[in-house]
């Protein structure tokens, strides 16, 4: 038996315009769109629909698995909890984002962590628990001594299709500024000044003795198994240069104008941080993600670390920079990010495509999210 169902008396945000209307689903696709469609479904009472939000890079469910340190959740839970804040914040797809190689004093999260909650990712979706459609994005901290062995077990695992190759070593990237690092790190690990410049000189080492080689052994490794590869915090053209021979399509968080227009120009897409857009800046004092964006050079949005900023920083864009329109901010976290990765059968409320649908309502320069559809099932 067919089931359809329509969602009317909406402002529907397509790919370059916002029409008064409605939109029939059928059977978990969008089957049409228009101002005279007819039969029996919800009322958005004139609010926004936007297609579901797609999001490529947070490092949200580390904290409900490992809420403090040597502190270890249920991880099924730990999933369930993670993703009902996802959908809540009008997410439909996620890329969680699982650590690769441990840098050995920064956190206490080591690869059996990452492989358990890959599992628990694995399980809730097996099991049709989870709200949202989850994939695996696999952060690759080069420079750790174990991040090839990591690798290897979690490469494989079912659901990875995004890698970022990234370093975090002092004095480079996104900590070239020392001291941007020290407050983040020796704040965050409480060591004294000797300890700290142990630390960085650990770390410096690390880098020299094993990134050049993790990076170009995952990016082979990406390119046999289809995974998209991202590189992070790209400052130099010597940065996107290496980004490109290693072939990747997505560069993520560029600290500088210089790397973002490289990036931009070559044809990887650049992602940057919903919470900088919403806070107005970096907070490790890199460049502005609005600033980009008013440039022309910002492609994608991400939630990072705080999953309700993406729908946020969504309308706040539109609202502030007068070249982006609203669909276009809204592309930047739903199509633009749905075409980097290679999922062409979502992204954008047309005919054909899946169901994946926002209603969205905004108050005092807040979105609220309404409800929420995925392949249109209600999910919130």
């Amino acid at each position: 038996m067919t089931n359809e169902t329509v969602l009317k008396n909406a402002r529907i945000v397509l790919a370059d315009e916002v029409i008064a209307g409605a939109v029939l689903i059928r059977d978990g696709l969008i089957a049409d769109v228009g101002s005279d469609i007819q039969g029996a479904g919800e009322d958005m009472g004139g609010d926004y629909l936007l297609p579901g939000l797609i999001e490529l890079h947070t490092d949200h469910l580390e904290g409900h698995y490992a809420p403090r340190p040597k502190v270890r959740w249920n991880p099924f839970a730990a999933v369930q909890a993670h993703d009902a804040q996802i959908a809540s914040s009008a997410i439909t797809t996620v890329f969680d984002a699982l650590r690769v190689g441990n840098t050995d004093g920064d956190h206490d999260l080591v690869t059996d962590d990452m492989v358990v909650l890959a599992e628990a990712i694995h399980d809730g979706m097996a099991t049709g628990r989870l709200r949202a459609d989850h994939y695996l994005h696999l952060r690759c901290e080069v420079s750790s001594p174990d991040c090839l062995e990591a690798f290897d077990r979690l490469g494989g695992k079912d659901g990875v299709r995004l890698a970022s190759l990234m370093d975090h070593a002092p004095g480079q990237r996104q900590f070239a500024n020392l001291d941007a690092y020290k407050v983040y790190y020796q704040g965050k690990l409480k060591m004294t000044d000797t300890q700290f410049a142990a630390f960085c000189e650990m770390r410096i080492g690390q880098s020299k003795a094993n990134s050049d080689r993790h990076r170009t052994a995952i990016a082979e490794i990406a390119r046999q198994r289809g995974i998209v590869l991202a590189s992070h915090d790209d400052a130099t053209d010597a940065h996107v240069d290496e980004a490109e021979d290693n072939g990747v399509r997505v560069a993520e968080f560029p600290t500088t104008e210089a790397a973002a227009r490289a990036s931009h120009e070559r044809g990887m897409a650049v992602l940057m941080g919903a919470p900088n857009v919403v806070r107005g800046g970096s907070h490790s004092g890199n460049i502005a993600a609005s600033h980009l964006a008013e440039l022309g050079l910002l492609d994608i949005l991400s939630s990072d670390y705080i999953p309700f900023s993406l729908i946020q920083a969504t309308f706040q864009l539109a609202e502030t920079v007068d070249s982006i329109s609203l669909p276009d901010a809204v592309g930047m976290a739903t199509l633009r990010p749905a075409e980097a990765v290679g999922l062409d059968d979502r992204g954008v409320i047309a005919p054909g495509k899946r169901a994946d649908l926002a209603h969205i309502r905004q108050d005092r320069g807040v979105p609220i999210v309404r409800t929420v559809w995925r392949q249109g099932q209600r999910v919130v």
